[in-house]
């Protein structure tokens, strides 16, 4: 198991980096990769190079480590989103369709293993964790946004729209994580053209 380097060039090198970022860049691939049930606080420790004192400094417990990583995830989700958005400036239409094509995409990827949001949902049913805020604060995010961009392109009943793309933007991470590439997620992009162009008329 690699510690995953920063991607930015002036990024420091994982063994420059404090002990939260070493522990939160290795929980992070794990739990992705792995799943959060099945990696243990002890397999964390020793991928990241670290005391179990300096883990439970940083993060005084799994839930906590779990919400970091979510955290993470969502500020990375949102850079996503706004730079497929910026592929279509000044047309909420085509901003909708450059956004279920960079999802497409994306879900195509041999390195997807699904939505990190879903995935963690499943594991944790109802919980009540801190995870929990950050998974409810994402999807409503997205289906508020979904809503003002299909506002915006004009669709007869933006909420509708909103809730029918984000339907199968879920389903297509699900379908991508069970039945690969070659599965119907591909569709994702030409289904969400469908919906959007019976919205708009």
């Amino acid at each position: 198991m690699s510690v995953a380097r920063p991607t930015h060039p002036e990024a420091p090198e994982p063994e420059k980096l404090s002990a939260r970022d070493r522990i939160l860049n290795v929980a992070s691939d794990l739990f992705y990769h792995q799943g959060v049930r099945a990696v243990g606080i002890d397999t964390i420790i020793a991928a990241a190079g670290v005391a179990k004192m300096s883990l439970y400094r940083a993060f005084p417990s799994k839930d906590d480590l779990v919400a970091a990583y979510l955290e993470r995830r969502n500020e990375e989700f949102w850079e996503r989103w706004d730079r497929w958005i910026a592929e279509a400036p000044a047309d909420p239409r085509a901003q909708l369709e450059a956004l279920l094509d960079g999802i497409t995409r994306r879900t195509q990827h041999d390195a997807f293993r699904g939505c990190p949001f879903l995935n963690t949902a499943t594991e944790f049913p109802n919980s009540n964790q801190p995870a929990d805020l950050v998974i409810r604060a994402n999807k409503r995010r997205v289906n508020e946004r979904l809503r003002s961009l299909a506002a915006a392109a004009g669709a007869r009943d933006p909420q509708s729209l909103a809730d029918q793309l984000q339907l199968i933007i879920d389903g297509a991470y699900v379908a991508s994580q069970s039945l690969g590439v070659d599965g119907p997620s591909r569709a994702l992009a030409d289904g969400g053209r469908a919906l959007i162009a019976a919205a708009l008329g």
